[in-house]
């Protein structure tokens, strides 16, 4: 030890030792004048088989630099007296697990005019401190003491403690203290949290009055809480959830506080018991909106509607199903899923229709008629229209035969439309039936109101009653309202008429002036997209 304290080290720490001096005085460190840099000085575990304590003689006179000091774990049951005086820059000190108690840390025989003036942070834990009332009173000696450590002790509480407001963290953990209160009122706590209360399991009264706390938590535990004051803070709202853990409250003062006047405060206003807030309803006045500032809590009244969520998932659930329905069903009615897919095809068209004009400058239409047809119809097709057309050297575009494979239906209608000088429809009641050939009767229509000219041919296969149209043919019933129509004769000697006619009005699309100046006359009016 003498080489040691001639030397400049700083810090010196005597770990797990086991002491053995067999001397009268002890161990006696030296006392010399090279120590004035040691700052720091640990005894941490001294283990003896003496019959009497360890002896160890320190002269604080050359130890006015220590910063740190610790003694634990070595039987120490008195403290010097000029331990507390005697080293004005110690800021830590730790006793802990020793034999102290309450009279052998402050000594009754000891006087001084100064206790640890630097001293931030000190620890007594697992000692035998017994009196709180005693300890919170001698903390006020200590001027600069932030941290003090009372766990693991015999702590109990006698009487009002009053701890020194430059103290910022107690503990007393691992304390049978009973039933008792903690005042901490006009202390500027901004939180309380459930960690600051787990050490106090039989807390009955917690006094929080004017300080800053903006919000209650949630998950607080204080089983064995009685009374709680949280008036004068800053708490907006107080909720069912903050007394989930406070089953045995009986007293609440939260007055004075900024309440907002939302849904936030629908369960105070309509649920909380009232007989246990003492202040109610004087000090509970509405701070937001600014609508309702100054208003009396107790006379604000909160939406039944707008602040259950559960009530407007009830209510919201069954409309919406109801809206969905009324929608769905006219969805169904007006043929929605139709008109959809019309709107679809249309975009379609138009975006076509944005092509150069140019490319059909020099084209001509490739058949003489596309024949749009029920597949119902297919075999008065097969058998009757296209031997007596194709045999007088027409041609025709016929859907089962001449679209091209691969290529979606939309786009085979358009082309086959386009390329055709005029389109026979051929209407049955299997016709109107069927949703392809309405397609094929809107894309045709298009078609002559673009060139302006006639190219619509209808053949009436067997009467269709009016009352039967669905309601997209509509727009056939107006056509055959206006134009000619060829209704197949049952009559043979009538057929030779018919089949003259349509060939008569197909043939004059082998005029090739008339191709071209039809095929210019699409050019100019709607340009659509050929292969």
């Amino acid at each position: 030890m003498n080489n040691v304290f001639r030397s400049k080290l700083q810090q010196v720490a005597f770990v797990n030792i086991t002491y053995n001096e067999d001397t009268p005085d002890g161990l006696q460190l030296p006392s010399v004048n090279h120590t004035r840099n040691f700052q720091s000085l640990i005894f941490n575990g001294v283990h003896h088989y003496q019959y009497k304590y360890p002896i160890i003689n320190v002269s604080l006179d050359n130890l006015s630099n220590l910063t740190y000091l610790k003694f634990s774990g070595t039987g120490l049951n008195i403290s010097p007296c000029n331990l507390i005086s005697d080293l004005p820059l110690l800021e830590t000190l730790d006793v802990s697990d020793n034999l102290l108690d309450d009279t052998g840390f402050w000594w009754p025989s000891c006087s001084y005019t100064s206790a640890f003036p630097k001293l931030t942070h000190l620890s007594l834990s697992h000692n035998r401190f017994e009196n709180l009332a005693f300890i919170s009173a001698k903390t006020h000696q200590m001027k600069a003491l932030q941290s003090l450590d009372l766990s693991f002790n015999s702590i109990q509480i006698h009487d009002k403690c009053r701890w020194p407001a430059h103290l910022t963290r107690l503990s007393l953990r691992h304390n049978n203290l009973g039933n008792y209160w903690i005042d901490l009122s006009k202390t500027g706590i901004t939180v309380i949290t459930r960690e600051a209360l787990l050490p106090f399991p039989r807390l009955t009264h917690l006094l929080l009055s004017y300080n800053s706390i903006k919000v209650l938590p949630v998950n607080i535990h204080a089983p064995t809480l009685l009374t709680l004051h949280v008036d004068e803070n800053a708490i907006t709202s107080i909720s069912k959830e903050n007394f989930g853990a406070l089953p045995k409250l009986q007293t609440l003062k939260a007055g004075n506080n900024p309440f907002s006047c939302t849904c936030d405060s629908y369960w105070l206003v309509n649920f909380l018991n009232k007989s246990i807030l003492t202040d109610w309803p004087l000090d509970y006045v509405c701070n937001f909106p600014p609508s309702l500032t100054g208003l009396p809590l107790a006379r604000y009244v909160p939406g039944e509607v707008s602040c259950q969520m559960w009530l407007q998932a009830t209510i919201a659930i069954p409309v919406t199903f109801i809206i969905i329905g009324i929608l769905g069903l006219t969805f169904h009615v007006c043929d929605g899923v139709w008109y959809t897919k019309m709107l679809w095809v249309w975009i379609r068209v138009k975006r076509r229709g944005r092509k150069k004009a140019d490319r059909l400058k020099n084209v001509s239409f490739r058949y003489h008629a596309f024949v749009s047809y029920s597949n119902m119809d297919s075999s008065w097709v097969e058998s009757q229209l296209v031997p007596s057309l194709e045999g007088a050297g027409l041609s025709l575009c016929i859907h089962e035969r001449d679209f091209v494979p691969g290529e979606w239906i939309m786009d085979n209608i358009i082309n086959s439309v386009e390329a055709s000088y005029k389109t026979l429809f051929v209407l049955s009641k299997s016709f109107v039936q069927s949703e392809w050939c309405n397609y094929e009767l809107v894309f045709a229509q298009h078609k002559e109101i673009s060139v302006h000219q006639d190219s619509l041919v209808f053949i009436l296969l067997e009467p269709i009653p009016p009352d039967s149209l669905p309601k997209k043919f509509l727009k056939l019933q107006n056509l055959l309202r206006r134009q000619t129509y060829l209704e197949w004769p049952k009559d043979e000697r009538k057929m030779h008429f018919f089949w003259s006619s349509i060939k008569s009005m197909l043939h004059t699309g082998d005029r090739s002036m008339v191709l071209k100046d039809v095929a210019e006359g699409i050019a100019d009016t709607l340009p659509l997209l050929t292969d």
